[in-house]
């Protein structure tokens, strides 16, 4: 199963949290009772987002945080690369150094290709997407003739 660490699904909160009112300056522990998530958890993915220049930080009285972007501009991807490091569905997407197989691995490529449409994927999807409200899914019918052909 591919599975996101719980600081990578709290930044998508906090970043959404952000987004809904992305003109004004956050403070982290407005953002950390906003949110739920514990303040030196948040602290820490606040600074995590600022390295990773998806946020920005402003010190003094009036200081915080504030998206680096507009939400239209700010990947999923882009989050999940500023927790996770860069995005591979297996080690040899990333360097074929580690794997001792390499040399006469014929799916290496397929890998590749499939490394490559999942970050397309989630490059596709901005942090705007994520705020939007989801829409129920449709209900599909299907006769029950079709289901004994």
């Amino acid at each position: 199963m591919l599975k996101l660490s719980k600081l990578t699904d709290y930044a998508t909160v906090i970043l959404s949290y952000m987004a809904k009112d992305d003109s004004r300056v956050h403070g982290a522990l407005e953002i950390a009772e906003a949110t739920g998530i514990a303040q030196p958890t948040a602290s820490k993915i606040l600074k995590i987002l600022v390295n990773a220049k998806v946020l920005a930080s402003t010190r003094g009285a009036k200081g915080g945080y504030t998206l680096a972007r507009a939400p239209e501009k700010i990947t999923v991807a882009s989050v999940i690369c500023a927790l996770e490091g860069p995005i591979a569905l297996t080690e040899c997407s990333v360097s074929h150094k580690s794997c001792e197989q390499a040399s006469g691995c014929r799916i290496q490529g397929n890998w590749h290709l499939l490394n490559q449409r999942v970050s397309q994927a989630l490059e596709s999807v901005t942090l705007a997407d994520m705020i939007m409200p989801s829409q129920p899914p449709h209900e599909i019918t299907i006769p029950v003739s079709r289901l004994f052909r």
